[in-house]
Order: C-alpha cells, then sequence, then structure tokens
C-alpha cells in the first residue's frame, strides 16, 4: 500500500480530510484543487478548506446528531475536526471558527505531510483509470466536469444554497444591540443580539417580501434545501415563520430590560477578535443593493453597518447516490472513481468531511485487498452512510441533500420517554457500536503520524 498513489480532486472540506485520512494511512496522495488560479463564484480565500456559507460547524454537543458526528470524527482523528477545536471562537454550544484561521490550518497540516503533493489546476474530465481516483469538488463543481460527472449519472440533479450577509463589528450601534447566548449557554454572551418589537419585525418582514431578488437563471428551478432556505422565502410562508426560525427570541431576553424582545436577528463571531459578525441563519437572495439598504432601514442597530460580504445564492450539484454509487463511495459504472461531500447529497461541513473520511477509508480497504467496512448503522457515521445508500429511506424516496439527524439512525428499541431520553439512548448506542468499529480499523492501519 505505501507505494499506491491515489488521486483526490478539490480542495474543499471532503477532499482535504480525505487526503489527510489516505496519507495517514501510508497512502502517496495528489491533491488537485483549482484555486488560486480558479474560484467558484462563493469562494474569497485562495487556501484549502474554505468555508462558505456560515463559519459554523453547529452543535457541538454530543447529544444533536451533529455534535455526535463531531464526538466520532474526533476519535477518528478528523483533521477538520482538530483544525476546528484549535480555531474556534465563542458560540454558545456551536463550534464556530475563524474561517481564515480554519483554512490555514489545514493547508499548513496537508502542505507538511509527506505523503501529500498539492497540484494547482482545475480537472476538466474524471480521471480514465486505471488508478484510483476520489472526486470531491462540491457543491460549485466547474460545468466541464459537472457535465462529465452528469453523463456518468445519467442526468444531474441540483438545488439552489445561499450564503449569508457579515457585517463589520465597529458599525454595529452597540447602544442597540446585547450580549447574550441561548439560554446563557457557552459562555453566556457569545452572541449580539438585535432586538424587534413586533412593529418593527413587522416592516421587516413586509420589505423581505417586496425586495428585488436575484432570479434563477431561466433553464433552471430553485430547489432549496430546507435547512438552508433563504429568509424572503421563509418569509413568504407566514408572517410569524422567521419569529419562529432564525429570529426567535426564546432564551434570549434583553439583560437591560429583563423582557423578551418580538423577534431577534442574532450576530455569531467571525474571527476570535470579533471584528466582523455572521448574520445567523440569514441565507438570502436578495440583490446587494437590496440587501444594503433593507438590512439599514430595517434591521435596530445596523443603521451604518458596514458588510464584509453580503448573501448571495448558487447552484449545489449532487448525485443521486444510492442509485449511482456503490456502498463503499464508488461509481457502479466506473468502480476506479469514488466521490464525497456535498456531491453525493449530504448537505453541511462536518458530514462533507465525514464523507470525505469515509471514502478514504474504503479506498484504503480497496488498497488493502480487503471488503470495505461500513460504519455501524446506530453512529452518526452510518446514519450518514444509510442516506447515501438509500437504506435510511422508503422506496420510492426522492433523494435529497440532508444533514446528519436523529431520523437517519435506525429505530431504537424499548421505550424512553420523551426527546431527551430519546436523545441518550442514541448517543448511549453509538459510542458503543463506534468503539466496536475504531479497533479493527486501528489494527489494520499503520500508525499515524501527528498533525
Amino acid at each position: 500500500m505505501g507505494h499506491a498513489c491515489v488521486t483526490v480532486i478539490g480542495g474543499g472540506l471532503a477532499g482535504s480530510e480525505a487526503a489527510w485520512r489516505l496519507a495517514e494511512g501510508g497512502v502517496e496522495v495528489e491533491l488537485v484543487e483549482m484555486k488560486p488560479g480558479r474560484r467558484s463564484p462563493a469562494h474569497v480565500l485562495d487556501g484549502l478548506a474554505e468555508l462558505v456559507c456560515s463559519n459554523s460547524l453547529r452543535s457541538d454537543n454530543p447529544h444533536n446528531a451533529v455534535g455526535l458526528l463531531h464526538e466520532e470524527l474526533r476519535r477518528l482523528g478528523s483533521l477538520v475536526l482538530a483544525a476546528a477545536d484549535a480555531t474556534r471562537v465563542p458560540a454558545g454550544d456551536a463550534l464556530a471558527v475563524d474561517r481564515e484561521r480554519f483554512s490555514g490550518l489545514v493547508g499548513e497540516r496537508l502542505r507538511g505531510h509527506p505523503r501529500v503533493r498539492i497540484r494547482e489546476e482545475e480537472v476538466l474530465r474524471l480521471p480514465p483509470g486505471p488508478g484510483l481516483a476520489l472526486v470531491a469538488t462540491g457543491p460549485l463543481t466547474g460545468d466541464a466536469l459537472a457535465a462529465d460527472v452528469a453523463a456518468l449519472a445519467g442526468g444531474r440533479l441540483h438545488f439552489y444554497d445561499a450564503i449569508a450577509p457579515i457585517v463589520a463589528a465597529d458599525s454595529i450601534d452597540m447602544s442597540i444591540a446585547y450580549a447574550r447566548s441561548r439560554y446563557g449557554k457557552g459562555g453566556g454572551d457569545d452572541y449580539l443580539n438585535l432586538p424587534f418589537d413586533e412593529g418593527q419585525y413587522r416592516a421587516f418582514v413586509a420589505a423581505l417580501l417586496a425586495g428585488e431578488k436575484v432570479p434563477a437563471h431561466a433553464f433552471e428551478e430553485p430547489r432549496y434545501f430546507e435547512g438552508c432556505l433563504p429568509i424572503e422565502v421563509m418569509a413568504e410562508r407566514g408572517a410569524e415563520v422567521l419569529a419562529f426560525g432564525p429570529m426567535k427570541p426564546v432564551g434570549l431576553e434583553d439583560p437591560r430590560t429583563g423582557r423578551r424582545p418580538h423577534a431577534v436577528v442574532q450576530l455569531r463571531r467571525e474571527d476570535v477578535a470579533g471584528t466582523a459578525y455572521n448574520l445567523v441563519g440569514f441565507q438570502t437572495r436578495l440583490t446587494w443593493t437590496e440587501q444594503r439598504r433593507i438590512f439599514r432601514e430595517h434591521v435596530p442597530g445596523f443603521a451604518n453597518a458596514e458588510f464584509v460580504r453580503l448573501g448571495q445564492i448558487h447552484r449545489n450539484t449532487f448525485l443521486e447516490a444510492p442509485r449511482v454509487l456503490a456502498p463503499d463511495l464508488s461509481a457502479r459504472e466506473r468502480p476506479h472513481l469514488f466521490f464525497a461531500g456535498q456531491i453525493t447529497g449530504v448537505e453541511g461541513y462536518v458530514e462533507s468531511a465525514a464523507c470525505g473520511h469515509l471514502a478514504a477509508r474504503a479506498i484504503l480497504d480497496r488498497l488493502a485487498g480487503r471488503p470495505f467496512l461500513p460504519p455501524p448503522a446506530a453512529t452518526a457515521l452510518g446514519a450518514l452512510h444509510r442516506h447515501l445508500t438509500g437504506e435510511a429511506h422508503p422506496p420510492g424516496y426522492d433523494y435529497q441533500p440532508t444533514n446528519v439527524v436523529f431520523a437517519l439512525f435506525p429505530p431504537l428499541t424499548g421505550r424512553h420517554r420523551g426527546k431527551a431520553a430519546r436523545k441518550e439512548a442514541h448517543v448511549e448506542r453509538a459510542r458503543k457500536e463506534i468503539a466496536s468499529w475504531i479497533d479493527p480499523i486501528a489494527d489494520a492501519a499503520p500508525s499515524a503520524s501527528r498533525p
């Protein structure tokens, strides 16, 4: 195995995680990334593992499915989780990071690995083989390569994703904003909150509905991921939807008044120094002109807001994984090709990294001449694998991208009273099963160099 070489196409979270796992497993890796020579419309940094949307890897609490996935990846020596832990910023019980430091650290560790070579070049066609290759080009795969993937898959599915704006900290009116985490989680004051009374909230919703939006291409019907809807799409679903969604005020009483506002906009740090803040849950397809106008006029504390980045929409391209991919994430029609990350139909930073980790382990199994050992179904990794294979879904399911959620896990046995008890049962079962999966893998893998 030490003389094997695998090509990894794409230096995002899935590709970076896969390259690290392969190299740690004794394989020579050529990681091919098109930046800095070419960027997708959503990218702004030149480095690897760029966080394009939010800077949050979501809940770090293992009683949340994604927090359990964090825990499992840490136990497996994940590069992405190690870099996130090293660059985290205060965010309550969420794992949020300084995105530039995070990207820089991932790149530093990969470039310093003796078995990783990085080539900066855009890949236009799928490698013909026979050498093994992993495609992890993400939701914004370039048109030429996407056409080749579509031909392999017999068609292409897509939906639209949206990016939230970022505002400069020194442009926020701190006489209006107040620091508080929901229910005092984390440090208790990890977020800034901009409070709305009922009249301000209704005026804001009306402005969102009337604001000019960026239209979709005439040949593409937007199909948004339900977990990342643009705020104006949520507003279209009902006057109070935002107040029960990203603007919900529960647990965020204003310490200056002791009262709960009608709604809030929460702001999360983008960096350790707190020089910029992300508008939590404020993905949007408003035009940039309308974003500036509506947010400055209708968001309390934003009258003089300076935007470091404005929101935008972009296409998310993904395969119908259960039909196109084998259980080891290789293409059924061209088994030398493996796929990982959002192009397979997982949604979220951590899920993409986890998918890259799984694909890398499958490649290591292939190179070692042993059958692929999938993660136990009751683990968070196993739940993602169940989604990718279709095992978690009923017959005839319309395959769509998803985050890791407990609904993807096999049903629990026995009686568990209440949501908290069910989550605890899921966590206890997953921890037992992941331990039995890690041990034989550790026995089979060569000793890993430390990051």
